[in-house]
């Protein structure tokens, strides 16, 4: 036997083994997944979305913040100090008066200076201090309103990630759905090709033949070898790609099929009339709608800021002042810059507000665009599913009458395993247009936030 023969029934025997090896592989208890809970555990375990989570979390830990910037400010204040050195006040002789008690007997008061000390060495004060903001009311509300809109703009965001997992772990799962049945056609030619290399080293131990055809069938099935490899490995990169989505520990999986029920397909105005649920909308609708508040709240910071002010002190160590003083009042600030700069900042927010609608019809605009197309994917692929069902029909027909042949010895065994590959093929075209418009289908429900 040459050595290049030798050395090519060799490889084979390696990939067979190779091939057997991943067939026990599959063969052992691996856990199946369907397409529901790979999604559930995508979005279960997927730290972006978790961190949106937490950023909602914030916001309306945020709205709370702002809620309690209405209710009144209260300050609680206190101090104790000791004093190394006080003050003194002399009141000089006479200051008061004097008492005429005779011509020559007058007495001042007082009737010498008298000095006194101030204060004491241990001084302290406490006391409690309210405001009320009056004027600010408005501004207020208006920044907890911001709030709010921050908190469905987060939301939005976490939905559309949410939608994009889903459309992630659909496209991986059919695409392993779609190779497995290529492998299978893949097989099923490999087969073909081994047979035909049998019936050529047959025809060769009679002489009816040549080498130049058995090197043919040798490279064809090298070919089919090779094939087999790329969609084995094509499998075990979806798989891992799959694993890192989903947030699983292993590649070791394997995929449920799909139930044989095909999604309907209502007409576009339906789905076009749905489209104000797209999240990429709301979020541009809902920064509209935040940049307006952001013109209120500029407009009202032209306002003074006027308040109530109330309290209640007490102290010791000082005899000038009272030992209690409740008080009340009103206070007012005004930054007259403010009504300049502001100027300049509502110009600022015009020029977004401009910006935010025109992202709204440019979004609508590629929203419309992108349904469209994906629409015209899914019709496309429904009428492929009734041309490839109608040519599978056929095959199976075919490879009926080539069954009946081989049982009446009429049929060789290369025959029929050409019509079982073609077979093959035909149910990978079938299934492949059918995943196909199921994930098309889902592609138009992303579109429309569902």
């Amino acid at each position: 036997m040459p050595k290049k023969m030798k050395t090519f029934k060799l490889s084979i025997s390696v990939f067979v083994g190779f091939l057997c090896t991943i067939q026990w592989a599959n063969g052992q208890d691996v856990r199946s997944y369907t397409l529901e809970q790979l999604t559930d555990v995508s979005l279960k375990n997927n730290h972006v979305l978790t961190i949106k989570r937490w950023q909602i979390e914030e916001k309306k830990a945020k709205i709370k913040e702002d809620e309690i910037k209405r209710t009144p400010l209260v300050n609680l204040s206190g101090s104790y100090q000791y004093n190394f050195n006080l003050a003194d006040i002399t009141i000089p002789a006479g200051t008061i008066g004097v008492i005429p008690l005779s011509a020559t007997n007058q007495v001042p008061l007082p009737n010498e200076d008298k000095t006194f000390t101030v204060g004491n060495n241990n001084t302290y004060n406490a006391g409690v201090t309210v405001y009320q903001p009056l004027s600010q009311q408005a501004k207020i509300k208006t920044g907890i309103e911001v709030s709010k809109v921050d908190v469905s703009i987060t939301e939005k965001e976490k939905q559309k990630i949410s939608l994009q997992i889903k459309q992630g772990i659909e496209q991986l799962y059919f695409g392993i759905l779609i190779t497995q049945k290529q492998l299978e056609e893949a097989n099923l030619k490999l087969k073909l090709a081994q047979a035909r290399l049998a019936d050529i080293e047959n025809a060769l131990q009679t002489g009816k033949t040549i080498d130049m055809n058995k090197a043919g069938l040798m490279a064809g099935i090298a070919d089919e070898e090779q094939g087999i490899l790329k969609l084995n490995f094509q499998i075990l990169n979806y798989k891992a790609d799959l694993a890192q989505l989903a947030g699983l520990n292993t590649t070791d999986f394997s995929v449920a099929a799909l139930s044989p029920d095909l999604p309907e397909l209502p007409a576009i105005t339906n789905y076009i009339s749905e489209i104000a649920s797209n999240p990429d909308l709301q979020v541009t609708e809902l920064t509209k709608t935040k940049t307006e508040l952001g013109i209120k709240a500029a407009r009202l910071s032209d306002r003074p800021d006027v308040g109530l002010i109330a309290g209640y002190m007490v102290q010791g160590g000082n005899p000038i002042m009272p030992f209690n003083n409740p008080f009340v009042g009103v206070n007012v600030k005004w930054n007259i810059q403010d009504i300049y700069s502001n100027k300049q900042i509502l110009k600022q927010r015009s020029y977004q507000l401009r910006q935010a609608e025109e992202n709204i019809l440019n979004t609508q605009q590629q929203l419309n665009y992108n349904l469209e197309k994906a629409y015209r994917k899914a019709v496309q692929s429904k009428t492929l599913i009734n041309v490839a069902e109608k040519a599978l029909q056929y095959r199976r027909e075919e490879l009926k009458l080539q069954e009946d042949k081989q049982l009446a010895g009429m049929s060789l065994k290369t025959d029929i395993l050409n019509t079982k590959a073609l077979t093959a093929k035909a149910e990978a075209d079938v299934y492949s247009a059918r995943l196909a418009y199921i994930l098309a289908v889902s592609d138009i429900n992303a579109l429309i936030g569902k």
